[in-house]
């Protein structure tokens, strides 16, 4: 008799869950739409507010200009600041690509002592709030001289920029059979042979990936750029930053044209980089990777 009860209850909880899973469908799709509005709304204030010329007690302005464009692109020097952000980030990525590469094919391939301690390690930097170690970080490279330069700011973002390479690179690279590096050598082929011309076409679209991840991460990093960068060397959401602080000198319009040139700049990366990099090609390819 309890046996028959309890090959019931199963049968009754998946009825139950049956009948409630369009209630949970439907909060989904809510909370979804919630979140999508206030999002669309945040931005098309934000939008607005750069082109208008005076918005107070109404739903749209009372005119449009483009004056506070050309007002922050001169008093915030932005030519200047965009290039010094290229700069940055395009550095950061290929120092980053460089040193993470190597070091995730060792952690993909080689076993020692303390392997687990090493990968943790690495994810330190990333899960850790950039403040907390910030501060002592930008201490050390004032005292090294590298303070308020291009180079600090270089460096203090290579921080969680190598670690979030190796974290993408090694499971990509776990995901190549050994096999096939076996027998290039035994064909007589070099190491670096065996780098450039076997393991670099296959691992492109880890490369890609991690790159798109630096770039995004480095172009929106502020603590550790706002710590170590000088006069000169801001970035474009440093700049951004000293902006809204200087809202009681110049108009908010100026500021919302800031932000809009930094939500440009960001979605103008990532469409450039998507066009190269598809997240689904990259699912698909490790797939047939972990098939083979």
């Amino acid at each position: 008799m309890a046996t028959q009860l309890d090959s019931h209850e199963p049968k009754a909880a998946r009825r139950r869950f049956q009948l409630m899973r369009p209630r949970f469908r439907w909060l989904v799709w809510i909370g979804a739409i919630f979140f999508i509005a206030n999002l669309v709304g945040v931005i098309a204030s934000v939008v607005a507010n750069s082109f208008a010329t005076e918005w107070f007690d109404s739903w749209l302005p009372s005119g449009w200009t483009t004056e506070y464009y050309k007002m922050a692109w001169q008093d915030y020097q932005l030519a200047d600041t965009l290039l010094v952000t290229l700069q940055v980030a395009v550095t950061v990525v290929v120092v980053s690509l460089v040193i993470g590469t190597p070091a995730a094919y060792v952690l993909a391939r080689r076993d020692f002592p303390g392997k687990k301690i090493v990968m943790l390690s690495f994810l330190l930097p990333i899960m850790v709030p950039p403040i907390t170690f910030g501060i002592p970080l930008a201490t050390l490279l004032y005292n090294m001289q590298l303070g308020g330069t291009l180079t600090g700011v270089i460096l203090a973002n290579l921080v969680p920029a190598v670690p979030f390479v190796i974290l993408v690179m090694t499971p990509f690279i776990e995901q190549i059979d050994p096999k096939i590096e076996a027998a290039a050598r035994m064909s007589g082929a070099r190491t670096w042979q065996i780098f450039t011309r076997i393991l670099g076409p296959l691992v492109v679209p880890g490369l890609l990936a991690a790159a798109l991840l630096v770039l995004v991460q480095t172009v929106a990093l502020f603590e550790l750029t706002f710590l170590v960068a000088g006069p000169g060397n801001d970035t474009l959401v440093v700049a951004l930053y000293y902006s809204v602080f200087a809202s009681g000198i110049r108009p908010s319009q100026a500021i919302s044209a800031m932000a809009v040139i930094y939500m440009l700049t960001t979605l103008v990366i990532l469409i450039v980089a998507l066009r190269y990099v598809s997240p689904t090609q990259l699912v698909t390819q490790v797939g047939v990777r972990r098939d083979e």
